[in-house]
């Protein structure tokens, strides 16, 4: 007996089309538990410390001494300086003396500086220098159990279309730690939900991919207060994914200490996103 291949091929194709998705997602979620609960990952931050707040270079529970160069214009470096005790290490070998030192840009494992086995990480944000330190044996890394995460819905995937703007805009934002902040902006996705046109304000990521930081409905009400979203680069005519399967919890969801800015006016949607990250699992 015959088959009509062509009667039955599309409904097999959006099948193994869809099994595939969330294949790709079920490893997606794996790599992003182990890279949350991973020895510096953000459930390890025990700190964040700026510089203004201790004049005197002494930050809590932190060794050596610790300085912005307000000789330099800008005050570009910060300076640390260790005594023999203080048990610090820059570039894996012990530290006694001055050493300058620019923000950390790589893991936070690769830091320069190192207390045993915390990475000490410098950070600066709008002309201020903060010190992060990352502790694998927190308490928030000892009481992970996992992320509360919505099954992979295929309705979620949505296809978009990236309008950049003219000109970066930067807008003042509150962000976790009570702070105002400015968030620079690149653009905006356009994307429909049940025939309602929604857009988000992004910003432009070093590699063309865009950050979005966005509520719904559901924000602080079934899912964390707000979430980020990474769609991937647009293509060449501005279309864009957008795949709220992948709504991820921003890390000050894992550790107090991270500064996340909260979402821009306008990207507050009106609608709920049953879709996602959505909360930590209880310990």
């Amino acid at each position: 007996m015959s088959t009509d291949v062509s009667a039955v091929s599309p409904v097999s194709d959006v099948s193994a089309e869809s099994a595939t998705a969330a294949q790709d997602w079920e490893s997606w979620r794996e790599r992003r538990t182990a890279t949350v609960s991973a020895p510096y990952g953000p459930l390890s931050l025990t700190g964040t410390h700026w510089l203004a707040d201790y004049p005197e270079g002494q930050l809590p529970g932190i060794p050596g001494v610790w300085r912005a160069d307000e000789g330099n214009e800008g005050a570009d470096e910060v300076v640390l300086t260790a005594a023999d005790g203080d048990g610090l290490t820059a570039d894996g070998r012990p530290l006694a003396g001055e050493i300058r030192l620019t923000a950390d840009s790589g893991p936070f494992e690769e830091s320069r500086i190192a207390a045993g086995g915390r990475r000490l990480v410098v950070l600066r944000r709008e002309g201020l220098w903060a010190v992060r330190a990352f502790d694998p044996e927190s308490a928030a890394r000892r009481a992970f159990r996992g992320i509360e995460a919505t099954p992979y819905d295929p309705d979620w995937t949505l296809p978009g279309r990236f309008r950049p703007y003219g000109t970066s805009r930067t807008v003042r934002v509150e962000n976790a730690d009570g702070r105002e902040r400015g968030l620079g902006l690149g653009g905006e996705i356009v994307f429909t939900v049940d025939g309602t046109e929604h857009t988000l304000q992004v910003a432009i990521e070093a590699d063309g991919s865009l950050w979005a930081v966005f509520a719904d409905t559901t924000s602080g009400k079934g899912s964390y207060r707000f979430r980020f979203l990474r769609p991937a680069a647009p293509a060449a005519d501005g279309t864009v994914t957008v795949d709220f399967n992948r709504s991820l919890l921003p890390p000050c969801a894992f550790a107090d200490h991270f500064i996340c800015p909260f979402p821009p006016p306008g990207n507050t949607l009106p609608i709920a996103v049953p879709a996602g990250e959505r909360d930590l699992l209880p310990s």
